[in-house]
């Protein structure tokens, strides 16, 4: 059965700096590359026939670290469509700093929340909304197709995926976060059901 593995990109300089970073291209941070190298090794015994990632470098060099150290040569697909969520007037934003200011339930609606955005940006039905039809039509496509695919994007883009492939509801989305640098493996059939989940 096709395999396709989510991994949300390692610590980025703002994920240490607990700063909202959305589409601002930061780089990772050392322990970020660390992590990309303990993801690899979780996903040593295993082959892939395609990657994709997303338009921004944090995502992209994860992978990258992720194919050196294990010596892998892959086809890759960069695409903006597996960008991480637009956060809009809070991008650069501490978000402790907005915790004090909006209050910590605030915060959480517009980092978690299915449909409520926050301030000029997207909520996670838009991020869905650009996400899954290229995650349908390329990934999926590949899954069908046999191919053992890996995926190295983002915590919401990653969201959106996870919430169709794990049939989540809106309430239950909110409860979902997303480690960096962490593999999520599928077993899908070629149909697209969903066989297995293990989080390694």
């Amino acid at each position: 059965m096709p395999k396709l593995v989510l991994i949300r990109h390692g610590q980025s300089i703002w994920n240490l700096e607990n700063r909202f970073t959305g589409w601002v291209d930061v780089p990772l941070t050392q322990a970020g590359r660390e992590e990309a190298r303990k993801a690899a090794d979780h996903l040593r015994d295993m082959s892939f026939s395609v990657a994709y990632t997303s338009d921004l470098s944090r995502a992209q060099d994860t992978l990258t670290e992720i194919l050196r150290h294990l010596n892998w040569d892959l086809p890759v697909i960069r695409d903006k469509a597996l960008n991480e969520r637009f956060y809009g007037d809070l991008q650069g934003l501490n978000k402790d700093d907005c915790r004090r200011q909006y209050g910590e339930d605030q915060v959480k609606i517009w980092r978690r929340s299915y449909d409520i955005p926050p301030p000029g940006g997207e909520a996670l039905k838009d991020t869905a909304a650009r996400t899954l039809p290229f995650f349908e039509r390329c990934i999926m496509g590949d899954i069908r197709q046999g191919k053992n695919v890996l995926v190295v994007a983002h915590g919401n883009s990653n969201r959106s995926i996870v919430m169709q492939l794990d049939k989540l509801s809106k309430e239950e989305v909110i409860e979902l976060n997303l480690e960096t640098g962490v593999p999520l493996i599928y077993d899908i059939s070629p149909a697209g059901e969903v066989l297995s989940k293990t989080t390694v």
